[in-house]
């Protein structure tokens, strides 16, 4: 059950909730770049949006991760599918930061993170 929660928390961690609502122009630059969450302790979690809506990614701990994602009411959704699946979507919003701008947010567990998007796929 830990992993579980661990694995979800990743998710939801790398879309945390933000005060400014998702932009399009936010979400097509993410699109074939990386959305990277970084924890207290330094270990990163990638997650890669494509643009036919599916997403790959890899927790903190390496493990994949992968689903769709959606954008509605102005949030990024997404719903992951491995390496269990999750039967409710994750809203988000995301500020309009533009490329290597880290803004601050909170894990689902309370850590403090930050989120940036990063040029390319790297760790893909």
């Amino acid at each position: 059950m830990i992993r579980k929660f661990t694995a979800a928390a990743v998710l939801i961690a790398t879309a945390s909730i933000v005060a400014a609502p998702v932009q399009a122009s936010t979400v097509q630059e993410a699109v074939g770049n990386t959305i990277v969450s970084t924890y207290p302790d330094g270990r990163t979690a990638e997650l890669w949006l494509q643009a036919d809506g599916a997403y790959t990614g890899k927790s903190r701990k390496g493990e994949p991760l992968g689903g769709h994602w959606t954008v509605k009411g102005g949030k990024l959704c997404m719903r992951q599918s491995r390496p269990f699946p999750i039967f409710f979507s994750f809203c988000a919003a995301i500020p309009d930061v533009g490329m290597n701008v880290a803004w601050p947010s909170r894990a689902p567990t309370g850590e403090a993170i930050t989120i940036r998007v990063v040029p390319g796929k790297s760790g893909s």
